[in-house]
């Protein structure tokens, strides 16, 4: 089944903001966009499709339990769709949690991953791994990404005092910086400028053929009439004389 993951005008949000939740704990997907109508749909792990059953307004409470665990979705009554998130449920009461943003990082920002247990929210001591490799092994309670790469896409869990939490999905957003989209039209107008620059110089060459005395080797005639007359009204211009080295038979008239 394909999932929504457009860009529209709706979105969800989820409260709190991270995938993994505790069995018994209050969640809050949220739809927002302009819209009158919303429902927030669940695609659970067993394949069934659902909607929420605790909608007030724009708003779905859960308390969690096993059975919650799913990808959600916002659906407005014009068929707008959010994009899709991942809710995991941790089954095993004394096991920790990875903390982790529901939605897409964007390419450059910075984020933290933590461990938490129900009873403890701040651990120290914490192994992290990513896509099943030990990446910090030390005495920080959280893994710090200063500027998120595409590299840095992959499953997360964490492990304290022996216990794993399940694997969550980070995924990363790249999108295009200013700098490269402003300079798009830069380069479109060194692109036009170069093109009317040649055309010029195509006709001025085409003008100087015509106006040439010269009567046998009519291109090579062409070519030293052109350097000649660039070199005496464009001072400024130096390459005439690597051409004009060339051992190319013909007079130059003025």
């Amino acid at each position: 089944m394909l999932f929504p993951d457009v860009h529209s005008a709706a979105s969800l949000t989820v409260s709190p903001d991270r995938v993994q939740h505790f069995t018994s704990d209050s969640v809050s997907l949220t739809c927002e966009g302009n819209f009158t109508e919303w429902r927030v749909r669940k695609f659970s792990e067993d394949g069934r499709l659902s909607d929420c059953r605790r909608m007030t307004g724009s708003t779905c409470n859960i308390y969690t339990s096993k059975s919650d665990t799913g990808v959600y979705w916002c659906e407005s009554g014009s068929g707008e769709f959010s994009s899709a998130v991942n809710i995991t449920v941790q089954n095993d009461g004394n096991g920790p949690i990875l903390v982790s943003p529901v939605h897409p990082v964007t390419e450059g920002a910075s984020v933290s991953l933590s461990c938490s247990l129900k009873t403890q929210k701040i651990l120290s001591n914490v192994f992290f791994y990513h896509n099943d490799k030990l990446i910090q092994n030390d005495t920080r309670g959280e893994l710090k990404i200063s500027a998120v790469s595409k590299s840095d896409e992959g499953f997360y869990k964490c492990q304290y005092s022996g216990r794993e939490s399940a694997q969550s999905w980070m995924s990363v957003k790249v999108t295009v910086s200013g700098a490269d989209s402003s300079s798009s039209p830069v380069w479109l107008m060194v692109g036009l400028v170069c093109g009317v620059s040649l055309i010029i110089i195509l006709l001025l060459l085409l003008y100087r053929c015509r106006q040439s005395k010269c009567k046998s080797l009519f291109f090579s005639c062409c070519i030293r009439e052109f350097i000649y007359y660039i070199h005496f009204n464009y001072s400024h211009i130096y390459m005439y004389s690597d051409l004009m080295t060339l051992n190319i038979s013909g007079t130059i008239y003025t």
